[in-house]
């Protein structure tokens, strides 16, 4: 009996079995507990799909990368300040050299007394005669005295003989124009071959002579007199060197440098156009083809280093003027004044804007013939003084010019029954382009007469067969020189700020190596300007300039010049912002599940060990 009640008491019976199953069950909450631990598949599964979408971002910030090829903004800088601080300024030589003058004093110390009276001069009228291109203070002053003793020269960092003594001492000097010729071209051949030196030369005649002054076609001019007093003399010559030779001749009160004829690409397209008012009345043509050989040619050979000019012509029928005009009887002509040329070109009717050439940034020089209906032939330019103009044409400023041809006997062949035609006459043409000639001069700034009226008396300006002298185009390739050069370093800067402005701008490397090759070509006018090599930096310059005109206004730059971040957004976000919106609120989700699940899983695995209470031995 004791085995068996000891046995009974080891061993739970069945009903005690079945009570602690009910208890567990009773305890058992299917909301706060659970049996099984949670799996892993769908949170691994969550998490793959968040990690490949994390992964596939740089691809994206790949795509949407804005390439910005690297600029030198400290060289943009560096140019820009240094053009805008320091004035670009040529280097120039002048040389004055008397003939005939004898003193009491020592030669060498009149020489040295001529050379700084002028250089004092100089200095006077530089001050109010500075602007872009000149010489300024950067010049050197020789001086050169031939007398019947023989030959001194004061010289200042200029070494070497400068003048030939006794070189015009059987040279007979007379006020012609021919003789003005023969001499121009004399002191060319002795003292051209110094290269680019301004040279005046100051001959002191006999009784009875007047003073005249005459400025040759190479880069010499001379003052042929009777003089008394040194110091007016020297002022005199410094005028020259400072007004004519580095100011090219302007008048007082005249734009300096303001305006440039020349395209921000470096090129000029002079269109030449033949206009019929009427041809009912009369047709006019030309042989354009024989001008532009033997008289253009030569001018866009000497303006070659300037600008790049090409030449364009056309006949155009039906084009009336847009103004009116009046009869005049004492006259006997047609009249239109000045206060009509604004409205003279008719813009609906002369189609002259026709060129492939003229497309970009190249400016165009429009130069008119117009010929008159038998209505208002002959027509004649009145001016606000009242007279007929000499050669019935006028100018517009960056337009170009007009010239009105009116057809002989228009007045007998008014009333014919057919239409006269008829070719412009090599004459007539030749009259034609010296009016253009003028113009053209006009319009680069330079004068169109052949007289200069400075403080100290008036110059002869002798006119070169290219249509301009070569002291002339040194004055223009120093001012375009610096226009373009500080035009460049504008549009340098510009660019530069632009860009550091835009953070997200599109920079190829197309635009970074038209910027780089922009600065190379500046540095390179700004040298051989240094030196004094007119041409070489006119033509460094134009190059220069025209680079970073086309870096500013590249394709790239005007179309995408702003490509901000709340524009990308707005692009790509319908596209990716629904998917990882729903992957990330998926994978919140399956973590937050996870772990509930996992708390009760603990929850039950709690409550089992309270139910199971201690074990005896």
């Amino acid at each position: 009996m004791a085995e068996i009640t000891e046995t009974m008491g080891n061993e739970s019976s069945p009903s005690e079995e079945n009570r602690n199953e009910n208890s567990e069950r009773s305890n058992f909450d299917n909301k706060t507990m659970r049996k099984s631990k949670p799996g892993l598949k769908r949170l691994a599964l969550t998490l793959t799909v968040f990690f490949s979408f994390l992964l596939g971002l740089p691809w994206l910030l790949k795509s949407i990368e804005i390439y910005r090829s690297p600029l030198p903004f400290r060289d943009i800088d560096s140019l820009s300040n240094a053009i805008d601080s320091n004035p670009f300024l040529f280097p120039c030589k002048f040389h004055a050299v008397f003939v005939n003058f004898e003193h009491s004093t020592p030669i060498k110390q009149n020489a040295e007394q001529l050379g700084f009276l002028v250089s004092s001069h100089m200095l006077q009228l530089a001050d109010g005669n500075s602007f872009c291109g000149t010489c300024e203070s950067k010049y050197t002053v020789s001086v050169s005295l031939d007398s019947g003793n023989g030959c001194v020269e004061y010289e200042d960092a200029d070494r070497g003989r400068a003048w030939r003594c006794g070189a015009l001492s059987e040279f007979k000097f007379d006020e012609t124009v021919k003789n003005d010729e023969v001499l121009d071209e004399y002191l060319e051949s002795v003292v051209g071959r110094r290269g680019r030196v301004y040279t005046v030369v100051v001959v002191n005649a006999g009784e009875g002579y007047r003073v005249r002054a005459v400025v040759g076609k190479h880069r010499h001019a001379w003052i042929v007199g009777r003089f008394s007093e040194v110091d007016m003399l020297a002022e005199k010559v410094a005028e020259m060197f400072v007004k004519i030779f580095v100011g090219g001749a302007k008048e007082e009160g005249a734009m300096q440098g303001e305006f440039m004829p020349v395209g921000a690409d470096g090129k000029i397209v002079l269109s030449f156009n033949l206009l019929n008012a009427d041809p009912r009345d009369w047709i006019y043509d030309w042989d354009f083809k024989e001008v532009d050989e033997k008289v253009l040619s030569p001018t866009l050979e000497a303006l070659g280093p300037i600008a790049n000019i090409s030449v364009e012509s056309q006949v155009l029928y039906h084009t009336p003027k847009s103004s009116y005009s009046y009869w005049d009887v004492e006259v006997e002509s047609h009249i239109f004044s000045t206060k009509d040329l604004p409205f003279f070109v008719n813009s609906n009717e002369w189609h002259l804007d026709t060129s492939i050439a003229a497309g970009g940034r190249s400016k165009i020089l429009q130069f008119v013939v117009y010929i008159p209906s038998a209505n208002e032939c002959p027509l004649r330019l009145q001016l606000p003084n009242g007279e007929i103009s000499m050669t019935n044409a006028f100018i517009s400023p960056t337009w170009g010019g007009v010239v009105v041809l009116n057809p002989p006997n228009c007045l007998g062949n008014a009333n014919s029954m057919h239409p006269l035609r008829r070719k412009v006459s090599p004459q007539e043409l030749n009259q034609i382009f010296e009016v253009f000639m003028g113009q053209l001069r006009q319009l680069f700034g330079l004068k169109s007469t052949g007289f200069y009226k400075g403080a100290s008396g008036s110059s002869i300006l002798l006119a070169s067969e290219r249509g301009f002298t070569e002291w002339e185009l040194d004055v223009l390739a120093r001012q375009h020189a610096c226009f373009n050069l500080r035009q460049c370093g504008t549009t340098l800067g510009s660019l530069s700020r632009l860009v550091q402005s835009l953070p997200r701008m599109i920079i190829k490397d197309e635009i970074g190596k038209q910027v780089k090759l922009s600065l190379e070509a500046a540095k390179l006018a700004q040298n051989n300007a240094s030196q004094g090599i007119f041409d070489a930096s006119v033509v460094s310059s134009r190059h220069a300039r025209s680079l970073a005109e086309d870096a500013f206004f590249h394709p790239s730059v005007m179309s995408v010049s702003y490509y901000s971040f709340e524009h990308c957004f707005a692009v790509y976000s319908p596209f990716f912002l629904p998917l990882s919106l729903h992957v990330i609120l998926a994978v919140v989700r399956e973590i937050k599940r996870y772990k509930q699940e996992s708390r009760k899983y603990a929850a039950w695995k709690a409550v089992g060990k309270q139910h199971a209470g201690p074990t005896s031995d």
